[in-house]
């Protein structure tokens, strides 16, 4: 891919210029590369990765079976240079036997490059994610009224976190990038035992009258020891996986609780911020998750199918 330095250094300079949170690199993996050129005749590209999760993954549970991902190479042309790869992009599925049912395209761009986004949107792309970050500040734990405790799990509580994670799932289904599958139950069970005996990564649990009502599992994620796979500056962050309120105690502060018992600790631990993945069509995580001091860093973007890339 000739000029493709260029076109790396071009783009991280305008997104420093964009947002200061942005990685000062923009890592490339090992796919099929794209070529495409302006209406003037100037170049842009792109790397396209292919991964298959097979049934019974736990990555199943939140991408299509077959995910292709575009790594744009746009330069300073956020606009027509993404409009020129994803054309590009759309000849390469249709030249390959593409799997017309449980596929996808995704393209992770930054949420504040607007002049992108409108050309996601032109073809057919829907942003079905966010990547949220929030500085390390701690908030002001208030007690909640009746008989509401919030406490770490503990392996004893299996069961009541298996039941809670699988409910944020279930909705998240419905608005989000989540994919309900046969064996899912098995799959957070699995997840949730490892967290639970590690005892390395936080779980809370908020209890009334003794029975668990909401959860936030949480872990660490230090990208000075692993360049390359996050999208984050260098430093230990605190990753929040999942927060889980049981329906009928939503509305109450529960979620806000839990954390800020979470910041609480994330400060104390030295985290040069902390993370979590929504979804903004969510009607309470697109609401929520701001009022906890998040903001988006990064958009996922969708095609489901991948056949269906305009």
């Amino acid at each position: 891919m000739g000029g493709a330095q260029d076109l790396v250094d071009r783009q991280c300079a305008r997104f420093r210029g964009l947002d200061p949170q942005l990685p000062d690199d923009y890592l490339l993996p090992k796919g099929d590369p794209l070529m495409a050129r302006l209406p003037g005749g100037e170049p842009v590209a792109g790397l396209v990765a292919h991964t298959h999760n097979p049934p019974g993954s736990a990555q199943s549970l939140w991408q299509a079976s077959d995910v292709f991902e575009l790594f744009p190479l746009l330069g300073d042309h956020p606009r027509a240079g993404m409009d020129g790869v994803l054309g590009a992009w759309r000849e390469w599925l249709a030249a390959r036997s593409i799997p017309a049912e449980d596929s996808s395209c995704v393209v992770t761009w930054p949420s504040r490059d607007v002049q992108a986004t409108r050309a996601l949107l032109d073809h057919g792309f829907a942003p079905l994610s966010c990547m949220a970050i929030r500085p390390p500040t701690p908030d002001t734990v208030t007690e909640l009224p009746g008989t509401v405790k919030v406490r770490r799990a503990g392996r004893a509580d299996l069961d009541a976190v298996v039941e809670l994670a699988i409910a944020e799932h279930d909705y998240a289904a419905l608005v989000g990038t989540s994919v309900p599958r046969p064996g899912a139950g098995d799959l957070k069970r699995i997840a949730a035992r490892q967290r639970l005996h590690s005892g390395t990564d936080p779980v809370w649990l908020a209890e009334q009258d003794g029975t668990p009502i909401a959860l936030a599992e949480c872990g660490w994620v230090d990208t000075a020891r692993q360049p390359g796979g996050h999208r984050l500056r260098r430093g230990l962050w605190a990753y929040v996986n999942c927060l889980s309120v049981h329906e009928q105690a939503r509305g109450g502060g529960v979620g806000q609780r839990l954390m800020a018992v979470a910041h609480e600790e994330f400060v104390r631990a030295g985290a040069v911020g902390s993370f979590l993945y929504y979804n903004p069509p969510n009607p309470l995580s697109s609401v929520f998750w701001p009022r906890q001091g998040y903001r988006p860093l990064w958009t996922m973007w969708e095609v489901r199918p991948a056949t269906a890339l305009r």
